[in-house]
């Protein structure tokens, strides 16, 4: 609102930057959504002030740069680690697009994102609502990940099969941090690559904010960010119109980079990415989500209870599925609302992208909404209707499609008639802009007990099919043996043979073993495990004791699927049973340690309803505070040692924590006073002149769930409301969140100020431009790099006030 209503300032800065060298800039719409407006009480002038500022720019450049629209992220999380959900996000950034595109915006930026999920909203509200080209810019963390846990290859897979015009980095540090993450696009993509750092990570010197990277230093990294790959190389924090100067020199009359690269076949969740390809590992699909002749799981989807879903997605993932199937086709239900759910919570369960499994589109669509990460969508047929409602939904989604050799007409008998309806469904999906990596045939497996001749032609078809197009081959394998006794002899000969033939991705059961005996062997004969380490890993077990068998196994499998939820320290239950089908009432000191296990496990897993179970029995038993102190806090003190490692990450750390605050309201109530469970009680603010608050959100929700009483005063806070708030309270601890460098002097004036009354509670500061010198300079207790490291502060400060008070 300030450059809207001081036009000659902003068009100044607008002014000074193309003067520099910069062939784009960019309107001043970064934080212009309705999300963030609404703070200052501006939503409903979201439209004018987004129009305002990109005419400002177009005024500036008068054709001698173009001008792109900014968008930013809302400040909001999705569920289940904030409340937003994708349609307030999609409505609230195609009103934003729509603004900057009838303002005359010659492309869109969408910059900072911190969750791939909200980049992904982001991406497909623009490309819905305009027709502007767009670039997408994610920011990652000094440990080489965004804030929610997806890594520069996995966003890549997710952000190019959106198919915008470059895909990206901003912020981040400085180019120095960034030129690894650009490297790494570039050794997986021929996209276009965007790049702009900042000019070093900030800190205040005197008083004043300084960014470190001197214009020559950033001059030296564009030279090396282009010789990375990159093909738009600019600039985020502190870059000054010099820094713009001295890189537009450095750059001058140099051609961008020509590289080569095969498509790169891949599915994707939130933080991992399966990559389907000849010189990798054997991916397959786990096909155990399915109600098909499966009456219990039936039942549970017409109940809406997912309980017997998670735990089939968990359990095939612990015996190694990659990717899952995800069907919920019951007769009766309202398949997209029960689409959706599943989705949701099994993407929350486990780590692993999935196969949305339904020839609903509606159901389709409701599950590709639910899911962060780059989907497989199963399927459609040869049929003009099924391809007109999934091919768009494809495109739409950034999902790959799965296309069934069979039409109006049925399963051709030939080989040759499945590539006749393979042709159709390729030219569609090309029709409809998808990707050669995008499109996927299934030849269809007919049961050997019926259809005995047309085995072959199944066999014969994939390798005729992969001569004539560049697309991947999935069958679902246990089709073959339906009907006949010993299948597993059936199934597991087949996938061998069809393997041979040039399949790339079965749909198996993954508990039969000699299917998995044969994905294991397949690996060694087609040169997908290198020096065969995959298999001695496993199959070498045998040589060794069954206790040191478990926990090998549990390594291995944990260190080549990368799947946190198996992550267990040694004592763990990797692999175990749901505690409600073993954990019993304990009757002596073995029993009672894997009940406490099991109870420790649910918190980990934030599988409430065993939880919810556990503690009502353990209260039979246990005095509340034995229930929180052997079975609660050390569940979610497990969480927050793999959040530490990197080996959960902020999703799973929330849903933890979650579970924690849900146990603590059935136990709290019980307590006796002298149990009192209270940490402290902290007073949580973002300072003065400061409206950022998710960090500070989050570190609410970790504090409240190790016992602490929470005070939230919100954003934008002036000094004598946290002191007052502090004295009325009795606080123990004062903890300050900012995320700007101009905020960031506030907090000195507010530790002063405390110190100067005498107050007796201990100040931590937290935010991305802060670090421990910076807590030292003004005076802080305690410095909180993320919400995990909040908590371990925090309850060291209380142990240093309980010491004093001794």
């Amino acid at each position: 609102l300030y450059g809207i209503n001081n036009p000659g300032i902003l068009q100044d800065i607008h002014y000074n930057y193309i003067e520099a060298g910069a062939d784009i800039i960019e309107a001043n719409t970064f934080g212009a959504n309705r999300f963030k407006l609404n703070i200052f009480g501006l939503g409903a002038q979201t439209e004018d002030i987004n129009k305002e500022a990109v005419s400002i720019a177009k005024k500036t450049a008068r054709g001698k740069a173009l001008v792109a629209g900014s968008i930013g992220p809302t400040g909001q999380l999705l569920k289940p680690m904030g409340t937003a959900d994708y349609k307030e996000l999609f409505a609230v950034y195609s009103e934003q697009a729509r603004a900057l595109a009838q303002a005359g915006a010659d492309l869109i930026s969408i910059e900072t994102m911190l969750d791939i999920g909200e980049m992904k909203i982001a991406l497909i509200a623009v490309k819905q609502n305009t027709r502007l080209p767009v670039i997408a810019h994610m920011t990652f963390e000094q440990e080489g990940r965004s804030m929610t846990g997806t890594d520069p290859l996995t966003a890549l897979v997710i952000i190019e099969a959106l198919q915008p015009l470059a895909v990206g980095a901003n912020c981040s540090g400085g180019a120095k941090e960034l030129l690894p993450v650009i490297k790494q696009f570039r050794r997986n993509t021929n996209s276009y690559l965007t790049v702009e750092p900042n000019a070093g990570i900030p800190h205040l010197m005197d008083g004043e904010t300084f960014f470190p990277d001197a214009p020559e230093e950033m001059a030296e990294y564009a030279l090396r960010l282009y010789e990375a790959g990159a093909n738009i190389i600019g600039g985020c924090c502190g870059t000054t119109p010099r820094h713009i100067q001295a890189m537009a020199q450095a750059l001058k009359g140099v051609k961008p980079k020509s590289v080569s690269h095969g498509p790169l076949r891949a599915l994707a969740s939130r933080s991992r990415t399966v990559i389907i390809s000849p010189e990798t590992p054997l991916a397959f699909i786990g096909e155990r989500i399915n109600p098909t002749a499966r009456k219990q799981l039936a039942q549970d989807i017409k109940e809406s209870k997912m309980k017997l879903v998670i735990a089939e997605a968990k359990k095939q993932v612990q015996n190694g599925a990659p990717i899952l199937d995800i069907n919920m086709g019951v007769p009766g239900v309202d398949e997209p609302s029960a689409m959706a759910m599943a989705v949701y919570l099994v993407q929350n369960a486990v780590d692993t992208p999935v196969s949305i499994d339904s020839t609903n589109a509606d159901a389709v669509e409701e599950g590709l909404r639910s899911f962060a990460g780059r989907a497989l969508i199963n399927s459609t047929t040869g049929e003009q209707k099924s391809l007109e409602k999934i091919l768009p939904l494809a495109k739409k989604y950034g999902a790959a499609v799965l296309g069934l050799c069979i039409d109006e007409k049925g399963i051709p008998e030939t080989q040759e008639g499945r590539l006749q309806i393979a042709r159709r469904i390729y030219d569609a999906a090309k029709k409809h802009r998808l990707r050669d990596q995008d499109i996927y045939i299934d030849c269809l497996v007919q049961t050997a007990s019926a259809e005995q001749s047309q085995i072959m032609e199944t066999l014969q078809s994939i390798s005729l099919i992969k001569s004539n197009f560049p697309v991947g081959i999935v069958l679902g394998v246990s089709n073959i043996s339906h009907g006949l006794p010993a299948r597993e002899n059936i199934n597991s000969t087949f996938l061998a043979m069809a393997l041979a033939a040039g399949l790339d991705l079965p749909i198996i059961n993954p508990f039969d073993e000699r299917v998995m005996d044969v994905c294991r062997s397949a690996e060694v004969i087609l040169n997908r495990d290198p020096s065969c380490l995959n298999y001695i890993r496993y199959y070498g077990r045998k040589n060794i004791s069954a206790d040191k068998e478990e926990r090998v196994l549990r390594h291995i499998i944990c260190s080549e699927c990368n799947i946190p939820e198996l992550l267990k320290n040694e004592t763990g239950n990797a692999g175990s049973p749901l505690p409600s089908d073993s954990a019993v009432l304990p009757e002596d000191a073995a029993e009672n340690s894997e009940f406490w296990k099991s109870l420790q496990k649910a918190v980990l897993e934030a599988n409430t309803d065993d939880m919810c179970d556990l503690i009502q029995r353990a209260l039979d038993r246990f005095p509340p505070l034995e229930v929180i102190n052997k079975g609660l806090i050390p569940g979610i003190e497990e969480a927050g040692d793999l959040y530490e490692k990197k080996l959960y990450f902020l999703p799973q750390l929330m849903l933890s924590a979650e579970a924690m605050k849900k146990a603590f309201s059935i136990v709290k109530p019980l307590l006796k006073q002298e149990d009192d469970v209270s940490e402290g009680t902290v007073v949580l603010a973002t300072v003065k002149g400061d409206i950022h608050d998710i960090g500070k959100n989050i570190v609410a929700v970790m504090l409240e769930n190790y016992g602490f009483k929470v005070v939230d005063l919100g954003r934008d806070v002036d000094t004598e409301e946290i002191i007052k708030a502090a004295q009325n309270e009795k606080a123990d601890i004062i903890g300050l969140s900012a995320l700007m460098t101009t905020t960031m002097p506030a907090m000195g004036e507010i530790v002063k100020e405390i110190r100067a009354r005498g107050l007796p509670c201990k100040v931590m500061i937290g935010g991305a431009v802060l670090n421990q010198d910076y807590a030292d300079y003004i005076g802080a207790d305690a410095y909180g790099k993320d919400a995990r490291q909040a908590v371990i502060k925090a309850r060291k400060l209380m142990k240093e006030f309980e010491r004093q008070r001794i």
